[in-house]
């Protein structure tokens, strides 16, 4: 009687739906990452919450192999660029700058977020990983696209444990544009010559201190305009804030009862509690979905006997904010010298 009850609820309100099948994936994930472990476990409940907080239906099987081609093709240019050009300092970084260029060009014309995001942490990530160890690099993006399959592919299978209640067609992907489009070239070489000079330096002087800022600030301006920039990083503070707070009582319960099983239905929980204001009507539900990726960062990175997690969470603040501060004086002075105006 109270399942087939449950199961009638669920048919009239198909985003609870999205909420626990949310909160079953998050929760599964983090188990089979840290029961396996394997290099950058942590990343596949990262990307398992990115793709279930979206609002998109079930993949077909053609969108499930771009998927997993794109992952593959986006650290494949970004490996092969690092590691053949990273001993050349000025050829890399005038081909630096080409590369950047291409990767916004490209966003612009309409081509695939997933290959772009890929892309871009390749080229961003790996040619401070090229300086110290060609085999650290390589290391790492076996690890990366290891745990970005295993985040899609267990996304498609959630969607088979926990069907949707009203069947939707997957979006098609949007009409990317072959030809020369002036307007993205503009908001292109905008974007690069925000996101170049920090990349540059961080990479030539191999701050890897910055990498935050760097990440954040060269994602921070997908979209060039001042306004866009800043509700972008308006948006990650307010996550990382509600992200931290919620992590720092996750953090000292598990401190309280330091068991696994504890720490799976802690986990399950609250992805509950954000993904019921994700998939809700929730004005500030768009800031959940990252604040659940915060939650695991900070909880993966702190969960050592003599972690230091306030320092942590500031120090996150901290990148994040110094990458809006770069974004907003960096394109307030294009904006002044008339770069990129229609």
């Amino acid at each position: 009687m109270f399942t087939s009850r449950a199961l009638m609820t669920l048919k009239q309100n198909p985003a609870m739906v999205r909420q626990l099948r949310f909160a079953i994936g998050v929760a599964a994930s983090a188990t089979i990452a840290y029961t396996f472990n394997w290099p950058l476990a942590f990343l596949f409940p990262i990307f398992t919450t990115l793709l279930l907080s979206m609002p998109l239906p079930q993949m077909t099987p053609s969108a499930l192999f771009t998927a997993l081609l794109n992952t593959l093709k986006g650290f494949c240019f970004g490996l092969i660029f690092s590691v053949l050009l990273i001993n050349f300092p000025l050829i890399f970084l005038l081909l630096l700058f080409v590369a950047l260029f291409y990767i916004y060009y490209y966003l612009n014309r309409g081509g695939s977020f997933w290959l772009t995001l890929m892309m871009m942490l390749s080229m961003l990530i790996l040619p401070m990983l090229s300086n110290m160890s060609e085999g650290l690099a390589i290391g790492f993006s076996l690890g990366f696209v290891a745990s970005a399959w295993a985040a899609i592919l267990f996304t498609f299978a959630m969607y088979y444990l926990v069907p949707d209640t009203q069947k939707a067609p997957f979006p098609p992907a949007a009409v990317f544009h072959n030809t020369y489009v002036p307007i993205a070239a503009t908001l292109a070489l905008k974007s690069t010559l925000v996101a170049f000079p920090i990349v540059a330096f961080c990479i030539s002087f191999a701050r890897t201190d910055l990498l935050l800022t760097m990440v954040f600030a060269a994602l921070f301006t997908m979209k060039p305009e001042l306004s866009a920039g800043k509700e972008a990083g308006r948006n990650s503070l307010i996550s990382t804030v509600l992200g931290g707070l919620v992590a720092l009582g996750f953090y000292w319960a598990l401190v309280g009862v330091p068991l696994f099983v504890f720490f799976i239905l802690l986990m399950f929980g609250i992805a509950l509690f954000m993904g019921m204001n994700i998939f809700s009507s929730n004005p500030n539900g768009q800031y959940y979905g990252s604040a659940m990726t915060c939650i695991i960062v900070l909880i993966n990175g702190n969960m050592g006997a003599d972690s230091d997690f306030m320092s942590a969470l500031v120090s996150r603040i901290l990148f994040i904010s110094l990458a809006i501060l770069y974004i907003v004086v960096a394109l307030r002075m294009l904006d002044n010298l008339g770069v990129g105006k229609k």
